[in-house]
């Protein structure tokens, strides 16, 4: 089969070292806070993109291979039982030991490990580790995002709203912004294609490819924005239960939502009869800033999502009906920007079947009780997203960046 290993090494550098970017913005305090059990402390997903490679790779294919610590595999394993038992996902936050610095001798300890093999293994050994490496680095891009919006969440908890990153500098919020009316694109329906095409990395989640019956929809041209959404907001829409799903509007009045996760009203909380995106500021990871009206809503959770499309006499898609559209002509913000709610169940493709191994339990597992989100974020990391990704969350999520696209039956 043939192993690049140049390329497979440069890719290792670049992502681990990616990562360790991500946390420059960031003090040691800052790396150890958890701020719900949902979110992870910084320094805990050094730590498990380390395990990762460690567990996963090393002690199973380099002899002699000892552990940098024998009680890290208690401390940083994620849910793997066939890895054995592990500390508690709530209580990540109470590891303050090991330290920040242990944490970065740790993931330099892997590092050389992994390298050394690649530079001298046999090549019926980098066939076998190839894909391992792969999906380690596949697995750690998705920890980068979490970096963020774990930080995030941290930080708007905090009353000092500190920001995330300076917004004068680094890569614009958002690549692309709306004012305009929402354009709607005819789609004709039919038999599609739906799933990874191969050729490159895919999670098994999103195959095999298969054929799936649509009907005829129309779907957005853009996503939704702050301004659409304030609307939503003056016009009673955390106040009114026929827009909700039981279980969402049970989360309105139990939580007291009036606003998306991040929004703060000017003055006091937010209300309801906050008309104009002047009387909002939004919190992100420039800090808290006065609302952008054309910029895409973030930090919904799957109810607010459908509650907003039900008010906008439109619903959300199918994750099919989005893939289906992803090169219409006229469509814009499918990546980079939010990922995008939609009204499909993270169900098993027909004919799926996990990955091998230990790697087994990385997603079939947890196909119940959570919804797909299509497309990427501004946090998605370089190279992640693609056009098959299935995203999957629980539809009470809100930290992270998630919003809408709608569609219309014809």
């Amino acid at each position: 089969m043939g192993c690049d290993v140049s390329q497979l090494r440069q890719a290792f550098e670049e992502v681990r070292r990616y990562s360790l970017e991500l946390t420059r913005p960031l003090s040691a305090e800052d790396q150890q806070v958890q701020s719900m059990t949902d979110a992870s402390p910084t320094k805990w997903h050094l730590a498990h993109t380390s395990w990762f490679f460690e567990t996963v790779l090393l002690a199973q294919h380099v002899p002699g291979y000892r552990f940098f610590d024998e009680r890290y595999p208690f401390l940083f394993n994620s849910y793997y039982e066939a890895l054995g038992p592990r500390h508690e996902r709530a209580q990540r936050g109470m590891l303050t030991r090991p330290s920040l610095d242990e944490v970065h001798a740790y993931r330099l300890h892997v590092d050389e490990a992994v390298l050394a093999v690649l530079d001298r293994a046999e090549p019926d050994l980098l066939d076998t580790i190839e894909p391992i490496v792969t999906l380690g680095l596949h697995h750690e891009q998705q920890h980068q995002e979490l970096i963020v919006t774990d930080a995030l969440h941290a930080f708007s908890c905090n009353p000092l709203m500190p920001a995330y990153r300076n917004p004068d500098v680094g890569t614009p919020l958002w690549p692309t912004m709306h004012s305009g009316p929402i354009e709607w694109l005819s789609r004709p329906g039919g038999v599609v294609r739906i799933g990874h095409e191969g050729g490159d990395f895919c999670f098994d989640n999103e195959a095999p490819r298969h054929e799936v019956l649509l009907r005829p929809y129309e779907i957005a041209h853009r996503l939704v924005t702050c301004g659409d959404y304030t609307a939503f907001i003056a016009d009673g829409g955390y106040e009114r239960p026929e827009l909700w799903l039981s279980d969402g509007w049970a989360m309105v009045q139990r939580e007291g939502m009036h606003a998306p996760a991040y929004w703060r009203q000017r003055g006091q909380g937010a209300t309801s009869d906050a008309a104009s995106v002047d009387e909002w500021l939004v919190f992100g990871v420039g800090g808290l800033e006065p609302m952008k009206a054309e910029t895409p809503v973030s930090q919904l959770s799957f109810y607010e999502a459908a509650a907003y499309a039900e008010w906008a006499g439109a619903r959300l898609p199918t994750e099919f009906e989005w893939e289906a559209a992803f090169d219409a002509p006229g469509i814009d913000q499918m990546m980079g920007h939010v990922w995008q709610w939609t009204r499909s169940s993270y169900d098993p493709y027909p004919g799926f079947r996990p990955m091998l191994g230990l790697a087994a339990e990385y997603n079939g597992k947890f196909m119940v009780g959570q919804l797909v989100l299509r497309g990427s974020s501004i946090a998605t990391p370089p190279g992640h997203a693609r056009r098959s990704y299935r995203n999957f969350f629980p539809p009470a999520a809100r930290w992270q960046f998630s919003g809408v696209r709608l569609v219309r039956d014809i």
